[in-house]
């Protein structure tokens, strides 16, 4: 007797990931339909603040005071790199790169640098299936921050590759990279209470 192989799994299509209801975040990663629960208070109030440090000192053109500016910083834009369609919580380019901002409903040019807040929910799929897709596509830097844990983790791609280049946690104020200009203090980013 023979075993039968199975057929070829559907690639999924922009046309799945559109019919998924608006309480998911909906993503196309290595041609499968992946969706997550929209993120809990601990996420939003991290990406929150982050996205605010950096958007009040770099996004636009740096004319603000003590302003280093140079970068786009974007709250979840929808990426459309290759085949995969991604939604990071937070993504910048630099302005050499993407002098202004198109008025598109997705963003075909690679980030410079990424952001995603992992939960217990999105950990996995962050870390084991968009990562390595940054990778590939050629994000530069990424940021994994974890508000449960209260961590930041901070990675370089090297050769195709993510290499960890620092860890915080806490109350810590850090300067990371690309963003080394600015003093992050972590305490801000976290839950209280």
């Amino acid at each position: 007797m023979v075993a039968s192989m199975g057929l070829p799994k559907r690639r999924a299509t922009y046309e799945d990931l559109v019919t998924v209801p608006d309480h998911l975040v909906a993503e196309i990663l290595d041609g499968e339909l992946v969706t997550s629960p929209r993120p809990a208070s601990p996420h939003a109030v991290a990406s929150g603040a982050l996205h605010g440090a950096l958007y009040g000192a770099f996004h636009g053109d740096g004319n603000a005071p003590d302003s280093p500016g140079g970068w786009w910083v974007l709250i979840e834009p929808e990426l459309h790199l290759g085949d995969d369609i991604l939604v990071p919580d937070l993504a910048a380019w630099q302005r050499t790169r993407l002098p202004t901002i198109p008025n598109v409903a997705a963003f075909t040019l690679v980030p410079d640098w990424i952001c995603e807040t992992i939960s217990p929910s999105t950990s996995r799929i962050d870390r084991v299936r968009k990562m390595p897709i940054y990778a590939r596509a050629g994000v530069r830097q990424l940021w994994i921050v974890d508000p449960l844990l209260r961590t930041l983790e901070v990675f370089r791609c090297e050769g195709g590759r993510w290499v960890m280049v620092a860890a915080f946690g806490g109350d810590d104020v850090v300067r990371a990279e690309p963003f080394a200009a600015i003093a992050l203090a972590l305490a801000r980013w976290w839950l209280q209470g």
